[in-house]
């Protein structure tokens, strides 16, 4: 099974050549060149994988609007903020994308980056799904064990 990404970026030029690169690499892209496509896709077309979304599209903050719509869907896909601008800060990080690439970049180091938030992104999804049986395992155990008292 293919990988999916949905890609936002207003600069079409941009969109266009991560798109070829993604594909000639085995992913399955779609794009969007706007907050509001891209929410709507996210909405409609999913699940997604991985969101890598421009920060500063229509607004200044688009791509937040973009990562936060994301991360409310249940199968919460990795979001990478992508941007020109690496002097932002870690509010990225508080707003809640698990990473940052920086444009332009070299396709090898795109590749690479993405690979490793899929494989973390992924690890810690299970993680909590680990924890979250073992919370609910236990609630089973001592609600029985009530009863059966």
């Amino acid at each position: 099974m293919k990988r999916r990404i949905l890609l936002v970026d207003d600069e079409l030029a941009i969109l266009l050549t991560l798109r070829a690169i993604l594909e000639m690499n085995g992913f399955e892209v779609e794009t969007a060149s706007n907050a509001g496509e891209a929410i709507a896709k996210l909405q409609q077309a999913g699940p997604y994988h991985m969101v890598i979304t421009d920060l500063k599209m229509e607004s200044e903050t688009a791509g937040y609007d973009v990562m936060r719509a994301a991360k409310q869907l249940a199968n919460s896909p990795a979001v990478a903020m992508l941007t020109a601008f690496p002097t932002m800060g870690t509010r990225w990080q508080s707003e809640g994308a698990d990473s940052m690439l920086v444009k332009p970049m070299n396709t090898e180091d795109l590749l690479r980056q993405i690979e490793v938030l899929l494989i973390q992104h992924e690890d810690e999804k299970q993680r909590l799904q680990r924890a979250s049986l073992r919370v609910n395992g236990n609630s089973k155990q001592k609600n029985a064990a009530k009863r059966a008292s």
